[in-house]
C-alpha cells in the first residue's frame, strides 16, 4: 500500500491510502491510524470519506507531525566520501563501526514532499540528502535486529536539509549536528508499506536506486542494498533502553555522493531558484525549490 497525507478542500488534514492514481482518503490522520487497532491493514479496509485525484492533491508529509526523528548515518561510502572532501582522507574511523550513530531531528520543521525550503538565515553552504527513512508501526522496545524490521510500517524519502557551514563547527564539538540540521527536513510523497519492496530485496537493504538532482542535472546518489547498517540494525539500536513510538522516524543518513559535501567542489552549494530532486525508486521523489532565506 502507498499511503499519502494532504489538505482537504475543507482545510482539514486528511490521509488515505491510493489506487490507481486517486487518494481513498479517511477522515483522520496517518498518526491516529497508526496507533489505533489493526493499523494501516485494517484501516486500508474501510470506506473511503472522498476520492480525490492524486495529480491535482496538495500533499502534505506522510507525517506532519511525527512524535520523534532521529537520523543516523548508515551508508559508508558516504562517511568515506565526506572524511576525503573534508580533510583529504577517506579512512572511516573504526568507532563507526561498533554502533550506529544518530542525533535526534527537529519533528517541527517537517516539509512536504512539493514545499519550497528556504536556505536558513546566514547560512552560504546550503545542501541536500538523498536518504531513506523507516516509520515505526507501533510503539516498541528492546528489539532484536534479526526480528525488527516487523516493527516498520512503511518506508519514505527523506531529505536531510543541511547547513554545511554551520556544521563545519559544530561537528568538532562533543555534542555533534544542531542548527546545521534545524531548519527543513522533507519527507514523502507516499509512505510505501514493507509488503510492497519485498521482491526488491537485497542484502541489508534493497536493490533500489537512490539519486539527487539539481536543476534537472544528476549530482550523484547509489543503492539502498550498499547499506552498512540495515534497518534492523538502526531499530535495534535505537530502541535498546527506550520506547519508539509509532509514527517515529528513523533515517538512513545520505547514501554515498548522496550530498553536495561529498563532491569536494566539483558541484557548487544550492542557491535561491534552484530546484532539487530526491528520488527513490520504488517510493518516489521529493521535488522543492530553493528560496532565500527567511526572517532571522
Amino acid at each position: 500500500m502507498r499511503w499519502v497525507s494532504y489538505r482537504s478542500a475543507d482545510g482539514s488534514t486528511r490521509c488515505g491510502v491510493v489506487r490507481d492514481d486517486k487518494i481513498h482518503a479517511l477522515g483522520t490522520d496517518l498518526l491516529e491510524l497508526l496507533c489505533a487497532d489493526g493499523g494501516l491493514a485494517s484501516a486500508a479496509a474501510r470506506e473511503p470519506t472522498e476520492i480525490v485525484e492524486l495529480a491535482t492533491a496538495h500533499l502534505l508529509a506522510p507525517l506532519p507531525a511525527p512524535p520523534a526523528v532521529r537520523n543516523f548515518a548508515a551508508f559508508e561510502r558516504h562517511i568515506s566520501n565526506a572524511g576525503k572532501a573534508a580533510v583529504g582522507d577517506g579512512t572511516v574511523s573504526p568507532a563507526w563501526y561498533e554502533a550506529p550513530r544518530f542525533f535526534f531531528s527537529n519533528p517541527a520543521a517537517i516539509k512536504g514532499p512539493h514545499d519550497e525550503i528556504p536556505i536558513a538565515p546566514g547560512v552560504k553552504l546550503w545542501d541536500y540528502e538523498v536518504e531513506v527513512a523507516a516509520v515505526i508501526a507501533e510503539d516498541c522496545s528492546n528489539l532484536d535486529a534479526a526480528m525488527a524490521e516487523q516493527h516498520i510500517a512503511g518506508y519514505l524519502v527523506y531529505c536531510d536539509w543541511s547547513a554545511r557551514d554551520i556544521s563545519a563547527s559544530e561537528m568538532g564539538f562533543v555534542y555533534g549536528p544542531s542548527k546545521s540540521k534545524d531548519a527543513s527536513t522533507s519527507l514523502g510523497p507516499f509512505l510505501v508499506t514493507t509488503d510492497e519492496l519485498e521482491t526488491h530485496r537485497s542484502g541489508r537493504g534493497y536493490s533500489l536506486r537512490m539519486d539527487g538532482y539539481v536543476n534537472g542535472e544528476h549530482y550523484g546518489g547509489g543503492r539502498w542494498d550498499e547499506i552498512h547498517w540495515s534497518f534492523g540494525d538502526l531499530l535495534a539500536h535505537a530502541s535498546s533502553g527506550t520506547t519508539l513510538r509509532a509514527g517515529d522516524i528513523l533515517a538512513s543518513g545520505p547514501v554515498g555522493t548522496g550530498c553536495i559535501q561529498e563532491l569536494a567542489g566539483r558541484r557548487p552549494y544550492l542557491a535561491p531558484g534552484d530546484t532539487v530532486r530526491i528520488e527513490v525508486q520504488e517510493l518516489g521523489a521529493i521535488s522543492a525549490r530553493i528560496t532565500g532565506p527567511g526572517p532571522s
